[in-house]
């Protein structure tokens, strides 16, 4: 769980361009995104939300079998002045205690809806698409050389062992060390912490993670640490 909000304050606008709502009849949504996040360590997986709108009031998520999953209205301050944004996570429960084919199954793959209405009482209507493809954790280290540290990792290109045979097209992997977080695209293979955030650090043992983002947008992390003397 660690850096999963600050990864997705970062990821959220691109993400969302690589995975667009799509519209239906009525005005849509800005961005709807459903999808999976999964952590290597400690093994356990969630399903969340994002959405972006101009002064909405109410929202309800219907699954691909047309139940209602989530419904939210605002109140008070909220139903006057409306809402835009909306983030949130399911609980991850750990793969060690909850099989993954119960976890998949109650969040089944396809379209889910979201519909919304407006304070002027438009109607908003967005749909977007929940997948199994899950990317391996990437395999990372780190190097600390004369106060740099360079964050390596190998190429995902298929599901983790016992997750659905999906095909995997990673579209960009994440490097986040504390405050510091860098988004990068396919093809990128390692990322330098600059010199002066890693001063800033002081000795002793720090954390770091590597996400792997899938074009379906689940994305898996690899957490790792490096130390500095």
């Amino acid at each position: 769980m660690v850096g999963v909000l600050r990864a997705l304050s970062v990821l959220a606008a691109g993400v969302a361009a690589l995975v667009p709502a799509v519209p239906c009849s009525a005005a849509s949504f800005s961005s709807a995104r459903i999808y999976i996040e999964y952590n290597r360590i400690p093994n356990d997986l969630g399903f969340h939300v994002a959405l972006d709108g101009e002064d909405w009031k109410s929202l309800r998520i219907l699954s691909p079998s047309g139940a209602t999953i989530f419904d939210l209205t605002g109140k008070g301050g909220y139903a006057k002045l409306g809402l835009t944004e909306l983030f949130f996570e399911g609980a991850e429960p750990s793969l060690d205690d909850v099989p993954l084919e119960e976890l998949l199954g109650l969040f089944p793959e396809g379209r889910y809806k979201f519909i919304g209405t407006t304070l002027g009482g438009r109607r908003l209507s967005s749909v977007a698409t929940l997948s199994h493809a899950v990317p391996d954790a990437p395999a990372a280290t780190a190097e600390v050389d004369d106060g740099t540290v360079v964050i390596r990792w190998e190429p995902v290109s298929q599901p983790p062992e016992g997750f659905p045979d999906r095909r995997i097209e990673i579209v960009a992997y994440q490097v986040i060390v504390g405050d510091f977080q860098v988004s990068l695209p396919a093809s990128s293979t390692q990322a330098t912490v600059p010199p002066e955030y890693v001063e800033s650090l002081g000795p002793g043992e720090h954390p770091f993670e590597v996400l792997a983002i899938d074009k379906s947008g689940n994305q898996t992390i690899r957490e790792g640490s490096f130390e500095i003397e």
